[in-house]
Formats: structure tokens, C-alpha cells, sequence
């Protein structure tokens, strides 16, 4: 009994740090699944994987009547990567006496991507407000972010749209200094010809001034918003806010040499 109370004890924590593993590889470009909302959700995905998958492997033994069998169990939470179907499709295909245990399953892992959602919001949230207060800390935010983690992707792709982004970010907050500071609408015009991203004549018109400031400054936040969710898919949850630095360290104020020595130190 002990050594079969140890076997299943070990195939249940196998089969936790396996879930765990399939988990972050199944949320990999989608979110922190351990963030502050979602891990509750995560644990209980991982929690009901390893105790499906220990299920499995203690039945296979006793059915097969060999130990090796217990392997059986331990493949289970790789269906949390490779077993990405959809919710209609797993019922469509289960039989009607799993298609509880079907909902058992996907319904954590729904209500794991609704929170990572909502905390990826936040997360966002917190960046953008903190930077939306003039144009030119937008365009200095999109810089200090890009910076922060240009060097440290190895995806060209994910790094040339960052850096799209950026650009415009840029080039759409200096329009709005131009038109702050009442530039002639030659120069105008010809800033906003010199990026793809302000081109078109008929969506960015000169006419208006005070509105295509706003709209410019607008679409800057919007796009400083969608660069920080892809920034945050990307796996960097550990930003600092900017313009936000890390306080200094307190320092100790040490005592004159003659108060010390009265003190007795």
C-alpha cells in the first residue's frame, strides 16, 4: 500500500509540473497566465489536469494490471498545447457521456483568456495613462518602451512592427507640436506627406487645424496602446511605468565620528 500510495503521488506531481509547462507554452503569445486575476484560473486549469491525468493513469494500471501503464495519464496535459480545439468541436466529437468532462475543462481555460485579457488591459492601461498627459511624453514613451525591449527580441516580425509603430508615434506627435506651434501650411503639408502613416490627404486635411491635432494625437494613443498589448504578449509583464523610475535606494545617515564615539559605537 505505501509504495502504491507513492506511485500515485508521484504521477500527480509529474503530472503538475507537466500541466504547468503545457500551460505556459499553450498562453505563450497571449498572456501572462499568472497574473494578478488570471492565476487563480490557471491553478485551477493545472489542479484539474493533473488530477484528470492521475485518474487516467491509476485506471490504466489497474486495467493493464502493469505500472508502465501509469505513463498513459502523464500524457494528458499535453493536450493543453496541441489540443487547442474549439469548444463546439470537442462537444461535436465527444461522446455524450465526456461532454461534461469537456466542459469541465474548457471552462476554466475560458474564463483563464477573460482574465489574462482584462489584466493585459490594465497592465496597458496603467503605461497609457500614465503617458497620454501631452504628445510629446506619448512619442517618449513608445521610445523608452521600444528600447526596452528591441534588443531582446529574436521575432524580426514582432520587431519591424514595433518599430512601425514607434515611427508613426513619433512622426504624429511632432505634426502636433508643428500645428501647436502655428507652422506655416507649407511645412504642414509637407510633414505630413513625409510619412506613409499621414499620406492621405482626404482622412488628414489642413483645414481643420485644432481637429487634425486631435485626431493626430488620438491615433498616437492608440497606437501607443496597441504597441504595449504586443509588447505584453510578447512575455514583457515587467515594465516599469514611464516616465515612472524605480525610487532610490534610502540611504543611511551616519552619525558624526565624535556622536558616535559618546554612543559608544
Amino acid at each position: 500500500m505505501p509504495g502504491w500510495f507513492a506511485g500515485v503521488a508521484g504521477t500527480f506531481l509529474l503530472s503538475l509540473l507537466s500541466a504547468y509547462a503545457f500551460l505556459r507554452l499553450r498562453c505563450r503569445g497571449s498572456g501572462n497566465p499568472f497574473s494578478r486575476r488570471a492565476k487563480w484560473w490557471a491553478m485551477t486549469v493545472i489542479a484539474l489536469t493533473a488530477i484528470l491525468s492521475t485518474g487516467v493513469g491509476v485506471a490504466a494500471v489497474l486495467v493493464s494490471d502493469h505500472a508502465r501503464a501509469a505513463v498513459l495519464g502523464l500524457v494528458i496535459p499535453s493536450g493543453l498545447w496541441i489540443g487547442q480545439v474549439s469548444t463546439e468541436r470537442a462537444h461535436r466529437r465527444a461522446a455524450a457521456t465526456l461532454r461534461s468532462l469537456v466542459t469541465c475543462l474548457t471552462f476554466p481555460l475560458s474564463r483563464l483568456y477573460d482574465r489574462m485579457g482584462d489584466d493585459m488591459q490594465d497592465w496597458c492601461d496603467d503605461r497609457l495613462e500614465a503617458a497620454s498627459r501631452t504628445p510629446q511624453r506619448v512619442a517618449e514613451a513608445a521610445q523608452y518602451y521600444h528600447q526596452q525591449v528591441a534588443g531582446r527580441l529574436k521575432n524580426s516580425q514582432a520587431r519591424d512592427q514595433l518599430k512601425r509603430w514607434r515611427e508613426s508615434i513619433e512622426h504624429k506627435t511632432s505634426i502636433v507640436r508643428l500645428i501647436n506651434l502655428d507652422t506655416t501650411p507649407a511645412r504642414l503639408h509637407a510633414a505630413l506627406q513625409w510619412h506613409p502613416s499621414t499620406r492621405d490627404s482626404g482622412k488628414y486635411t489642413s483645414g481643420d487645424l485644432p481637429h487634425l491635432a486631435d485626431r493626430l494625437e488620438s491615433e498616437a494613443q492608440n497606437e501607443l496602446y496597441l504597441f504595449l498589448a504586443q509588447v505584453y504578449r510578447l512575455g514583457f509583464h515587467r515594465l516599469l511605468i514611464y516616465p515612472l523610475r524605480p525610487p532610490a535606494p534610502a540611504r543611511t545617515k551616519r552619525r558624526p565620528l565624535v556622536d558616535r564615539k559618546a554612543g559608544g559605537e
